[in-house]
């Protein structure tokens, strides 16, 4: 039966807005008059009919309605009234009534409406690929295929947490260098190009000849006046035209390829983007997805280039008749530790619980490695940004402490 979303007056004269299963707009606005309200409007629910495209376009070209963390949180809730017993169609009607927001409210509707046509919930969930990805709706096609799908959403939820949780740690790690960093550079530019012309000003009509220090910040501060916004035009040139680059698939799978052989952030990319196939991987395969399909979107989740080709590359070994622990073993960017978990799962027949494992721990050691980084580049950052200071100082007083020498 068709939802719709209704804003209506009661008896009070308050305005209340819901969603209503009815046949038709006109059935919706009797049963409203029947519960004693004013229907002011009575639209079809997003993705209801006719109003589907129209929801899509919505959907693709506005904000999304969750976000990593909420999907996380509303996929728990569903997992949860699921796995009690509850049917799919009552568990998302509970979860659009308790929605915070008139979006995730409609959202929910929509695919409540779906479900009550007679669609299956991952056919539903397609209707709205902005909110959910090829492979939360996989997942949750191979929960429905076998019969499990309150188990299935458990493990699709804890892949989420675990993955943001990841992202979190990767991104508060880098957020503080980053940000002395920032500062550094606007105080060293700020230094140079007004503070450090300004004191020269005051020796200019002296014969006498400047420190090298004081003449070498001088020129800086010159070159930096002339041309910096060309150097500030050269940077933003730069950055577009690595952007641009990396929409061309080669250079891109170069420049990613590059990047994994850098000394510190190479092996980070290597261990969050093992991690993240590992992990996928693992909850596909637990799911009941068939090995080949589960690589092949395990592989698409890889946001490194190089490493998605060699994934692929490894699929077309499993699919040759290859183990899964060998083709991994062959491809040198994936750490061992990848490739030694899938051979225990084979071994033990437990490859999802193995492969989970395996993503555990280089989620820790991701994690272990990018703090170390940080911990270590915040004071090197202080350091370096106090002495280069220094050195502008130093040029500034120099001259000051000269001709103090020549008054004495």
């Amino acid at each position: 039966m068709p939802a719709y979303s209704f804003e209506a007056l009661d008896a009070q004269g308050a305005t209340q807005k819901g969603l209503i299963d009815a046949e038709t707009a006109k059935a919706a606005r009797t049963m409203l008059r029947g519960r004693g309200l004013v229907p002011l409007a009575v639209d079809p629910a997003v993705g209801n009919g006719t109003q589907r495209n129209e929801g899509l376009n919505i959907t693709l070209f506005g904000g999304r309605t969750f976000g990593a963390t909420g999907l996380a949180v509303w996929t728990r809730q569903l997992a949860g009234l699921v796995s009690s017993g509850l049917p799919l169609e009552r568990a998302l009607s509970a979860l659009s009534e308790e929605a915070e927001k008139d979006e995730q409210r409609r959202l929910v509707a929509s695919l409540r409406a779906e479900v009550n046509a007679g669609a299956s919930f991952a056919t539903a969930l397609t209707q709205h690929p902005r909110e959910f990805s090829p492979i939360y709706t996989g997942v949750i096609a191979a929960g429905e295929q076998s019969g499990q799908l309150g188990t299935v959403l458990e493990r699709l939820a804890d892949d989420l947490e675990t993955r943001e949780a990841l992202k979190n740690k990767l991104v508060g790690a880098s957020l503080y260098p980053a940000i002395v960093t920032l500062v550094a550079i606007v105080i060293v530019i700020f230094l140079v190009s007004y503070v450090v012309p300004q004191v020269a000003g005051v020796f200019a009509g002296s014969k006498r000849a400047l420190p090298f220090l004081t003449v070498a910040m001088l020129a800086i501060s010159s070159f930096v006046r002339s041309y910096g916004w060309v150097m500030l035009g050269l940077v933003i040139a730069a950055g577009a035209s690595v952007v641009l680059a990396r929409r061309n698939d080669a250079l891109r799978l170069r420049m990613d390829a590059a990047w994994l052989r850098l000394p510190l952030v190479g092996r980070l990319a290597r261990g969050y983007n093992a991690a993240r196939f590992a992990g996928t991987l693992a909850m596909l395969s637990g799911a009941g997805v068939p090995i080949l399909r589960a690589l092949q979107t395990a592989a698409e989740t890889l946001s490194n280039r190089a490493m998605r080709a060699d994934a692929l590359d490894a699929l077309v070994l499993v699919r040759e008749g290859a183990p899964l622990a060998s083709a991994l073993a062959s491809k040198k960017r994936f750490p061992p530790l990848v490739a030694m978990f899938a051979r225990l799962g084979e071994q033990t027949g437990q490859l999802p619980v193995m492969l989970q494992r395996a993503a555990a721990q280089l989620g820790a050691e991701v994690q272990r490695r990018a703090m170390h980084m940080a911990t270590i580049l915040e004071p090197l950052l202080i350091v370096v940004m106090g002495a280069v200071v220094m050195l502008i100082v130093l040029a500034v007083l120099m001259p000051i402490i000269q001709l103090n020498q020549l008054v004495k």
